[in-house]
């Protein structure tokens, strides 16, 4: 469980540094997302650590960045209007119980069958909204202390450090990835506006901006445990069960989403039901220790994986160094102009969109076209979670419309007389019984090859169907071929594993919903 080596690419140095880029990018985030909520910064900074840390330790996705996010603060900010910080405490601990409670119902495997489509759509939805949230870097109060534009001066100066940022980030790895680039540009752009003197807001500038104290600072202690100050009745648990079952809901959706994009880009598989259980541990933790609360971070994430970021100690290292700014080196942290952590956030921006949707958009189904639009603008519109719900709602009507006549089969024998079986549709839980129907075990011959080139395995139901097929012929002493399933299709059976035949470059890759693997 406590594997700090979690892949072959495991490289504890360039994890150490990763982490401290991520810690860099992590201050600005969770003192904004304090603000939405409508709590103190020192609320956010504890949340980001902790979860951080404790998601970073138990869950479920090596390399994985959770901390304090808007899409929670959202849901917060009515809470903590009308009954304050306490009762916002007592709905996070909620929230984490029920999130552990997902996990340990195993309820992490369907995330495995939001459609492609939907995920294309939900990262290029994140890409714009990260991009849009960065835009609020480039306003200043005025004299009367509302945010304007900012012009002149200290616009340009502000787009040549965003810009010199985004240099360094993008040319240094072809250079040298001895160190990530994020990390260098963030050190750079430092240095370099302390020592020329530039008029560039910093971390503390925008602090003082939004809370509106010109004496605010990032500086503060450990987080102290202290049960909530709420009632233990019917009543409080009226008032947060709906805001708890919405954040726990919101949490899980964007956290399980991130550790299915990082898979993708990784090659590699996350546990679903275990990441559910130490976000939830750490919701709990935040109820107890005065904290917000939080789930996974796409955009902190995206810095961490690109930064060469596979292992736990990445995470580990971003959470520590965190506390350390806010407890011990706060007038540092402090310097790092607003200008290179959004030249950074922009090369995270570039890096999530999908640009080639834009070029499958007129070569897949209209329908799936639609998808990608449809999440993306929902995405912008309201939030992640709502918009993955729509996707896949639409995607479910579609597949339901296409698919009434269910699996089916074309049959044909070789030259060697051999039967073979080529399946054409999905095959998951309700199709499975058709599935079953279509061999003739006891009239076959005694070599049979099921060849699902033009099919797709779904679920568990459908391996269970696979390996009761398998069953029916070798009961009769018959021999049976299984081609074209995927690597987790036979690392999931159990009785036709040995029956089927490995094609390495004509193997499609894709995941299977089962609780077996997550």
């Amino acid at each position: 469980m406590f594997d700090i080596q979690s892949s072959p690419e495991y490289r504890p140095r360039t994890d150490l540094l990763s982490g401290l880029t991520v810690a860099l990018a992590l201050v600005p985030e969770a003192v904004a997302f304090a603000f939405v909520a409508g709590v103190e910064p020192l609320v956010g900074l504890y949340a980001a650590f902790m979860v951080g840390l404790i998601t970073a330790v138990f869950g479920g996705r090596p390399g994985m960045i959770s901390g304090a996010t808007g899409a929670l603060a959202v849901v917060l900010v009515s809470l903590v209007s009308e009954h304050g910080l306490q009762y916002m405490l007592a709905a996070v601990l909620l929230m984490g119980l029920i999130q552990i409670l997902a996990g340990l119902l195993r309820l992490g495997k369907f995330i495995r069958m939001v459609p492609h489509p939907v995920m294309l759509g939900f990262v290029n939805g994140l890409a714009i909204v990260i991009f849009m949230a960065q835009l609020g870097q480039f306003k200043a109060p005025d004299a009367e202390g509302h945010l304007q534009w900012l012009s002149g001066a200290p616009l340009y100066t502000m787009l040549a450090l965003v810009a010199a940022t985004m240099a360094i980030t993008y040319f240094l790895p072809k250079l040298t990835k001895a160190v990530p680039s994020s990390l260098v540009a963030i050190v750079s752009i430092t240095l370099l506006t302390a020592g020329l003197g530039l008029d560039s807001p910093t971390i503390v500038d925008y602090l003082r901006t939004m809370s509106g104290n010109p004496e605010a600072s990032l500086a503060g202690g450990l987080p102290s445990f202290a049960l909530p100050q709420v009632p233990f009745n019917l009543e409080t648990l009226r008032i947060i069960l709906p805001y708890a079952v919405i954040l726990a809901s919101v949490g899980l959706i964007e956290s399980l989403l991130t550790l299915t994009l990082i898979d993708e880009l990784t090659d590699t598989r996350g546990r679903g039901n275990r990441e559910c259980v130490a976000q939830g541990l750490a919701n709990v933790t935040c109820g107890f220790f005065g904290a917000m609360g939080g789930c996974a971070m796409i955009g902190q994430s995206m810095i961490n994986i690109n930064s060469g970021g596979r292992g736990r100690l990445s995470g580990i290292t971003a959470a520590l160094v965190l506390i350390s700014f806010v407890v011990l080196a706060s007038p540092l942290i402090e310097l790092v102009p607003v200008a290179a952590l959004v030249g950074v956030m922009f090369m995270v921006v570039l890096g999530t969109f999908e640009w080639s949707s834009f070029r499958v958009m007129t070569k897949v189904p209209k329908s799936d076209a639609i998808v990608i639009v449809l999440v993306s603008a929902v995405t912008v519109a309201t939030d992640l979670a709502v918009a993955v719900l729509v996707g896949v709602i639409f995607s479910a009507l579609v597949f339901a419309w296409k698919h009434a006549k269910v699996i089916h089969v074309v049959f044909e024998t070789d030259a060697s007389g051999r039967k073979v079986y080529s399946l054409r549709g999905p095959l998951f839980f309700g199709s499975t019984k058709s599935f079953l129907e279509l061999f003739d075990p006891k009239g076959d011959p005694d070599d049979v090859i099921v060849e699902f080139q033009h099919a797709r395995v779904s679920d568990h139901s459908a391996i269970e169907a696979i390996d009761t097929l398998a069953e029916r012929y070798l009961s009769l002493g018959k021999t049976l071929h299984l081609r074209h399933l995927s690597p987790e299709c036979r690392k999931l059976l159990r009785k036709a594993g040995n029956l089927v035949e490995v094609n390495v470059i004509e193997d499609p890759k894709y995941h299977v919903a089962t609780d077996a693997l997550a």
